[in-house]
């Protein structure tokens, strides 16, 4: 559940009772100093009284700077952080709202104050970077430099981030009563950027709130529902965890621990991604009925989990020691599901004091200051810090703005792998990783130079999944270099955004011919695998958004453009009319009149019951990041968010640009036929049906024949295939097994 505001206290007159607030602070926080905070609160407050002397009074319901700064330095009290946080938290928003400038805060509070100030400032380049209204009319090379000088300054004081966290924790608080589109668009930033931030960093509280009230406002209806569905059930389920708390506090009393034992907080967003994830109903969650133990030491978790094994069933596979396998940002506790009284499923997390105090404050619990040196007192702490230094070398590499938030949002699903090298050091890496993610995660010019890898003693394909404890040596060459099949997100070699990046950086910095000849070679051979007719370049280098073809070669050969992006493109361009086959991810049958609010069968959100079209201009398709036109009697006309067309009407009148998203969409399949040719041998059909039952891909008839002359064989298989991606995923698989010749898209006759 979302976090309740405080109420700070007010005087009689309404105003707000400082001594009161500084009271209550100390109190947080008694390391804290009286007089700064004071000072600090009196300068804030007389900028603001200062700057609205002669103007007309705020709108109502509009956030003060000086109680905004309050609650910003309140929330970072509760995570202990410094004097000099403080002071720049309760000064941040007149300094925003050019109430205050730097060169007061640096005179009156000192350079380190000032410096925090320009840091967070420095941030607010995300929200810039995430708005499709403000994206469209920036140039884009300005906001690259922004983020980089955003990321510098969280890499060098992480009070900076954590200053920015507060801040947007109460951005969101405040839009409860703003319009939709500023809830919505203030979640979005929220949930993109800063609820991973704070996960990354080990904060829980904090990320838990910026989750519930982003999904509250992103997806109102299922928040709803799921707070419902909590709510009936509230009664029976603390009557339910009060007995359970007896029983348990009398079962570690006997066995000599002392524990402290509390029903733990229900999230709405964790509930319901887990019945995404898993698929399951409500009744099917186990952690509605939660408890937390808390215990002195590390040997009193594992005795206190077997006291509760002891009580209670346990639950098979719902067990997890993230005590000894932490997570990658210091989480540390166990878990574990039974079935308790009543039949009724009941999780258990168990853990130290300490554990529960990082959990809950993450980085913070781990720093202290000593003018503006950063003294660790734990390895985690270097771990978040070293975790942002990769962030920012990343991006360097990348020059990608859209890149930002997937490599903010890494590991915020649990699921990790844990393997070792040949010295029995120990990786972690997200699941599903190959022995290619393994490589760059150990070292990029080991990436580099792979050739091959061995599990535990064994060869293995570079597609290979790796699974918990095993050992993986990888196979180098000195003259190796990246392949740009690993690229191709077909062949599954790396599924990591660092490889990814490590293998584009280099090809980026290989001569323009090179890229060139191999995009070619690369959108040729595809194009002929999926029996494409012959394109025009220049035309597919236009729809592109490039302005000659050798550019999208390179760009293909460099790793910047998608392969399949521009399969699509030219597919748009050869086949814009063909019937049932047109194996795009728009169905052709779906073309026809506009509807409110819908394309066929792809609903488009964000813009209630206004008439909607597509553009022709950029044909945007489900998946693409999209921006909403408000014509003149025509509704509103979707674009892509790259369109030249979207960005010339965005600087002329940027007011009729609205946020939309797409909706879900049922899957099409389509017949097609493939034609594979193979060197005969044992096993060659079962091998093919293997791919085809993977791939989850249904066979409606076959067709083979051997030849004996040249020991041959050669299929003709009629599939359903939802869309080119798949066919060329499909396509690639089947390339890859042993004696295949071939393996092409076939015309039907």
């Amino acid at each position: 559940m979302v976090q309740v505001r405080a109420q700070q206290p007010v005087n009689t007159d309404g105003s707000i009772n400082l001594e009161a607030w500084l009271d209550h602070v100390l109190k947080m926080d008694p390391a804290l100093e009286r007089e700064p905070l004071k000072d600090a609160c009196e300068f804030a407050r007389t900028a603001e009284q200062r700057c609205l002397e002669g103007r007309e009074a705020p709108a109502e319901g509009a956030p003060s700077t000086f109680r905004t700064g309050l609650e910003i330095a309140e929330i970072l009290a509760d995570l202990k952080l410094d004097q000099d946080s403080l002071v720049a938290a309760l000064l941040y928003r007149g300094v925003r709202l050019n109430q205050i400038s730097l060169e007061q805060v640096q005179k009156h509070f000192g350079a380190v104050v000032s410096k925090l100030i320009e840091g967070v400032l420095r941030m607010a380049a995300i929200s810039a970077s995430l708005n499709p209204r403000e994206s469209l009319v920036l140039n884009a090379q300005s906001q690259v430099e922004n983020l980089r000088k955003m990321l510098v300054a969280m890499v060098d004081d992480v009070r900076v981030a954590l200053i920015k966290l507060a801040e947007r924790t109460c951005a969101i608080r405040e839009v409860k009563n703003g319009s939709e589109e500023k809830r919505r668009r203030v979640a979005r930033e929220v949930f993109d950027i800063y609820a991973p931030l704070a996960h990354r960093l080990g904060i829980g509280h904090i990320k838990w709130e910026l989750e519930d009230l982003s999904f509250r406002y992103l997806e109102p209806e299922q928040y709803k529902q799921i707070a419902k569905l909590l709510h009936e059930r509230r009664l029976d389920r603390e009557q339910f965890i009060e007995n359970v708390v007896q029983q348990l506090k009398q079962a570690l009393a006997d066995n000599g621990i002392q524990g402290e034992i509390t029903g733990r907080a229900k999230h709405i967003y964790s509930i319901w991604r887990k019945m995404q994830r898993k698929g399951l109903e409500f009744s099917q969650i186990y952690d509605v009925r939660a408890v937390r133990i808390l215990v002195p030491e590390i040997r009193d978790c594992y005795t206190a989990l077997g006291i509760v094994h002891t009580l209670w069933r346990h639950i098979p596979k719902e067990f997890d020691d993230y005590i000894a396998n932490p997570k990658e940002n210091g989480y540390r506790s166990l878990h574990t599901a039974v079935i308790g009284p009543d039949g009724k499923v009941l999780e258990v997390q168990i853990r130290t004091h300490a554990m529960h105090e990082e959990a809950e404050l993450g980085v913070c619990a781990h720093w202290r200051y000593k003018g503006t040196d950063v003294k660790s007192t734990s390895s985690h702490y270097e771990e978040k810090i070293s975790w942002l230094r990769q962030v920012l070398e990343w991006h360097e590499e990348l020059g990608d703005i859209g890149g930002l938030a997937e490599q903010l949002r890494v590991d915020i699903e649990p699921d990790r792998v844990y393997v070792f090298t040949p010295d029995g050091h120990a990786i972690d890496l997200p699941k599903g990783s190959t022995p290619l993610d393994f490589a760059y995660r150990v070292h990029t010019e080991i990436g580099h130079g792979c050739r091959g890898a061995k599990v535990d003693g064994r060869i293995v394909p570079l597609n290979y999944s790796l699974q918990t404890g095993e050992q993986v040596e990888i196979i180098t060459s000195k003259q190796g270099v990246p392949s740009r099949d690993w690229l191709n997100p077909n062949l599954g070699y790396i599924t990591t955004s660092r490889a990814r990046a490590k293998i584009v950086h280099w090809f980026k910095l290989q001569a323009r011919d090179q890229n060139v000849a191999a995009g070619k070679a690369m959108l040729e051979r595809e194009l002929s695998r999926l029996d494409l007719p012959p394109v025009d370049y220049e035309r597919l280098a236009e729809k592109a958004n490039l302005k000659t073809p050798d550019d999208m070669f390179a760009a293909l050969g460099a790793g910047d453009l998608r392969l399949a992006h521009v399969v699509t493109l030219a597919q748009q361009l050869v086949e814009p009319d063909r019937g049932a086959e047109q194996l795009d991810l728009i169905p052709r049958r779906f073309g026809g009149a506009a509807k409110p609010g819908r394309r066929g069968d792809i609903q488009i959100q964000g813009v209630g019951n206004l008439l909607t079209q597509i553009a022709g201009c950029c044909q945007p398709l489900p998946g693409d990041p999209i921006v909403g036109y408000i014509t003149q009697g025509r509704g509103v006309t979707i674009h892509r968010q790259d369109c030249a067309n979207a960005l010339q009407l965005a600087s002329r009148e940027p007011e009729r640009i609205i946020q939309v998203s797409w909706g879900p969409a049922p899957v099409q399949t389509y017949p097609v036929d493939i034609l594979i040719r193979a060197y005969d041998r044992s096993g060659l059909l079962r091998d093919v049906s293997q791919v085809l039952l993977n791939e989850r891909i249904n066979v409606l008839a076959a067709n083979t024949l051997s030849n004996k002359e040249d020991s041959t064989a050669q299929m003709v298989l009629t599939i359903e295939i939802p869309g080119l991606d798949a066919l060329g995923r499909l396509l690639a698989r089947i390339a890859q097994l042993p004696n295949i010749i071939e393996a092409r898209r076939q015309r039907s006759s």
